[in-house]
């Protein structure tokens, strides 16, 4: 609405459209009057941003039988040219943005209105005609993801929406009335907001709404919900009419009513009771109406010649601030709102200028974790040093210092929790460097990059371009975001005496995902309380609502209110259960009728070990007692208190009356998720019991029970033959498997062999120089054969080595086609049904899963034939190889 830069919002274009139709309509007989007033709506307080004292609770909004809803002691400023307007603006953003570092308000979360109340003065007539244009900057809506904090029993403290959702019941209640229905109540007085908008929104007026949407497809929601809000307003028929009002006129006979007053009070008697009543009520109206009068009297040159006063007194201090500019270093500011960025300027003078909360100090600065006495920046022979005093924390470009640190030209300053700003050096360390680039997310990623976090050890995704996965970057920008707020939230902590310690962690979903995919991360709060060393998990929507009411109840604080039950703080709640790690067991061997027996880690969120885990998975059908499969409830195991190596006896059982397709393939794809959860003090023990599970006779769960009954028989002929697919496919795997032992059996063999060949030397023996007779084994007849010459030995070695190397070759050619078919099963194994529940589909899907399943098989058939007829030629040319040597 204000813009900032060279990006001028809609107000200033309206305003000075405004003074431009002024100068081209300007008559003898015609006069034009322009006022503007600026506020702030935050917590449905108002604050008025052109006044430079704060009253305490806000400006009270009040009601009047001719004016309306209107706020009391709001300052109008009459103006002549808009540039004065350019210069309230200015003064109203500083005002905004010192509330906003006093943890007040900031321009995300408060609703801004601008008033322009433009009068035309007929003299000859005695006619004046009106209006109010109002130029409502509205907060944006805080739209929170459905998470732990849904009915959270503090959400409705949260004010943000509030003015939001009143204002669209009301656009809806005249929208409807619009449209002929029947509206009994239109609720302005629900809020702030709606209160001050009455008359511009179904009074005397003609409005416009203009609806800021973006095209990125991550926020279709909120777009479609902004479009809906716009299109009710629409909607909304008012019959706008001039507002002409006889000044002149009224003003005359105000006069005259007040000269029948006082002929009335002249013809009263001196005495009775009845008497003084009614001399009291005329006299009350007499004053009423002077007062009124002497309003309407006062001329517009007095209005304008007050507003000349300030105007001079604002000149002189802005005259002062630019030669301080081209004389001294400064501190600038930097704002979450870019609008609200590089409006305050503290200077740094020669000598030393200290800076702290204290009315005492240079440099006054009010905001959270600002101590009394902050710092000290020295000007001493053209370098300028900070030095934090005691505990204070002040952070130069990303790293807590605490001793005096020189500063260098652009560097980023962060004083307290969250209060930054740029140094700007001396004129002649100055260029013309473009200090845009040291914005918020720059300091704040610069914090990031000091902890040690980046996109990079998030895990990035490079796609083709090079660039981050979208998902990775969401999930950095969501940290970055999150750390001044924890900052501020532990400030308050500390300030409240709540003992409590946040930190920012980063939660890797694939932990908790069966089939192990990497899933988006997801941002979480780690919540310490510093002496029962308790420990919570805040999701981000809860850690925001619950910094919004840390920082009501710190307002309260400051204003000496802060008596409250444990229910309504923020800062507290119950002891929990707390997930310490996970890990996963992978189901395959089940597939094939395995036992796994296994050691493994449970790692935490950020893959830090917390846990070594032995754990055993049966095919079997002793007795015994997980989520699994299509059981959709969690089982837990016993507790197991006060013990550093617990061993938890837990054993769980699952029957399955029918093995599917579907459980073939989730056993081969998917895997057992463990989690360990930590128990706390005071915390109720979770529930491991299954009161909704569907149990066999013997008390074990059932599984696969085939709860979907489908409509057409030829999909369920399919399901069967992907079934028998499926045991040829095993059998031909055990086969496999089988000659793969064979294969390494000869191989160890042939290595032992050729070694005691070695060591046999010259075929003699040492103590009686006979020859040796060698000892073979023959593998076409498994039996002991001997040689009694060098010759026939080296003989039958070679012919052993020949047929090694045909088995080799044979081998070669397995593995080869072996895999091709491995590039078909992962196509199978990728291939997954339809998302849609529709049986024609489901029917294609199996059919065609069906075909690929029977190519599989013939590919995998026909090579482990010809792996076969390879192995017998061999095996009969050796069986010939020996016949012949034995004859």
């Amino acid at each position: 609405m204000i813009g900032y830069g060279a990006n001028r919002g809609i107000i200033p274009v309206v305003c000075e459209e405004l003074f431009r139709a002024i100068e081209s309509n300007q008559e003898d007989n015609r006069s034009y009057q322009v006022t503007f007033s600026m506020l702030e709506i935050y917590n449905e307080q108002v604050t008025d941003l052109l006044s430079k004292t704060k009253k305490s609770g806000g400006l009270k909004v009040r009601e009047d039988q001719h004016q309306g809803f209107y706020v009391d002691g709001l300052k109008l400023v009459p103006c002549e040219r808009y540039a004065q307007i350019e210069r309230l603006m200015d003064q109203g953003k500083k005002t905004r943005t010192t509330a906003s570092t006093s943890m007040n308000s900031s321009s995300s979360r408060s609703h801004m209105v601008i008033t322009i109340h433009f009068k035309q003065i007929f003299l000859e007539d005695d006619i004046t005609k009106q209006s109010s244009i109002n130029l409502v900057d509205l907060a944006g809506s805080e739209r929170q993801k459905s998470s732990g904090s849904e009915g959270d029993r503090l959400r409705e403290g949260v004010c943000v929406n509030l003015s939001l959702t009143t204002l669209g019941n009301v656009i809806s209640a005249l929208a409807d009335a619009a449209m002929g229905k029947k509206v009994i109540h239109i609720p302005y007085r629900d809020s702030v907001l709606t209160k001050l908008l009455q008359s511009a929104l179904g009074g005397n007026s003609r409005t416009v709404m203009i609806a800021a949407v973006s095209p990125a497809d991550i926020c279709y929601e909120e777009t479609l919900s902004t479009l809906r809000y716009a299109e009710r307003a629409k909607k909304i028929k008012n019959k706008a009419v001039i507002n002409a009002s006889p000044t002149e006129h009224l003003i005359k006979e105000l006069k005259a009513e007040n000269n029948k007053l006082l002929s009335r009070l002249a013809g009263l008697g001196k005495s009775g009771k009845r008497v003084e009543q009614e001399t009291k009520e005329l006299r009350r109206l007499l004053t009423e109406n002077e007062l009124r009068i002497q309003a309407m009297e006062m001329t517009w040159e007095h209005q304008l010649q007050e507003a000349r006063k300030e105007w001079e007194q604002q000149y002189v201090v802005i005259t002062q601030e630019r030669r301080m500019m081209q004389a001294f270093p400064y501190l600038l500011n930097i704002n979450e709102d870019p609008q609200l960025s590089g409006v305050l300027k503290h200077f740094i003078q020669e000598g030393s200028s200290d800076v702290g909360q204290a009315a005492s100090n240079e440099i006054t600065m009010r905001a959270l974790g600002i101590l009394p006495k902050h710092a000290t920046f020295i000007n001493f022979e053209n370098k300028v040093l900070v030095k934090p005093y005691g505990k204070a924390k002040v952070i130069v470009n990303g790293v807590a210092i605490f001793m005096n640190t020189k500063l260098q030209h652009l560097d980023r300053i962060i004083l307290g929790s969250n209060s930054g700003y740029l140094y700007i050096g001396f004129p002649a360390e100055r260029g013309c460097e473009d200090i845009s680039k040291f914005d918020y997310d720059f300091f704040q990623s610069e914090l990031a990059a000091a902890e040690g976090f980046s996109v990079d050890k998030l895990g990035a995704i490079h796609n083709k371009d090079g660039k981050p996965d979208p998902s990775v970057l969401a999930v950095f920008h969501d940290y970055i975001k999150l750390i001044p707020l924890v900052a501020e939230a532990n400030q308050l902590s500390e300030e409240l005496i709540k003992d409590l310690k946040f930190e920012l962690k980063v939660k890797n979903l694939a932990l908790t995902d069966s089939r192990g995919y990497d899933l988006q991360k997801e941002i979480m709060v780690k919540v310490i309380n510093k002496i029962t060393q308790q420990v919570w998990i805040w999701s981000k929507s809860k850690f925001i609502n619950r910094k919004f009411l840390m920082e009501e109840l710190y307002q309260r604080f400051l204003d000496g209110d802060i008596i409250l039950d444990r229910e309504s703080d923020p800062f507290w709640d119950p002891v929990e259960a707390i997930h310490l790690g996970s890990a996963h067991i992978w189901l395959q061997s089940l597939a094939y009728c395995m036992k796994l027996e296994e050691q493994t880690e449970l790692l935490d969120s950020e893959g830090v070990e917390e846990a070594i885990l032995m754990i055993t998975i049966t095919p079997c059908s002793s007795t015994g007692r997980y989520h699994f499969y299509d059981d959709h409830q969690s089982v837990y195991t016993k507790a197991v208190w006060k013990n550093v190596n617990p061993v938890i006896d837990h054993k769980m059982q699952f029957v399955a009356s029918n093995v599917s397709n579907g459980l073939l393939s989730y056993l081969q794809k998917n895997a057992l998720v463990v989690d360990l959860w930590g128990l706390q003090e005071g915390c109720p023990e979770i529930d491991w019991s299954l009161p909704d599970t569907a149990c066999t006779n013997e008390g074990f769960i059932l599984i696969d029970s085939m709860k979907t009954v489908h409509s057409s028989s030829s999909l369920v002929d399919s399901n069967s033959h992907v079934s028998e697919l499926y045991l040829k496919l095993l059998k031909l795997e055990q086969e496999t498997e089988l000659l793969r032992d064979i294969n390494r059996a000869v191989r160890e063999e042939n290595i032992f062999l050729k070694e005691s060949l070695k060591q046999s030397g010259a075929w003699k023996c040492q103590g009686c120089d006979k020859p040796v007779r060698v000892q073979y084994r023959d593998y076409s007849s498994n039996s002991i054969q001997s040689a009694s010459s060098t010759k026939e030995v080296m003989k039958r070695s070679g012919c052993r080595a020949s047929y090694d190397a045909d088995f080799a070759k044979a081998l070669k050619v397995f593995y080869q086609s072996m895999n091709t078919i491995r590039g078909h099963f992962l196509r199978l194994k990728h291939y997954k049904p339809p998302e849609e529940e529709n049986i024609h589909l489901l029917r294609l899907f199996t059919e065609k899963q069906s075909l690929m399943f029977k190519d599989f098989w013939q590919q995998l058939e026909s090579c482990i034939c010809k792996l076969k007829n390879d192995v017998a030629a061999i095996v009969k040319k050796k069986r010939q190889d020996v016949t012949c040597t034995k004859n």
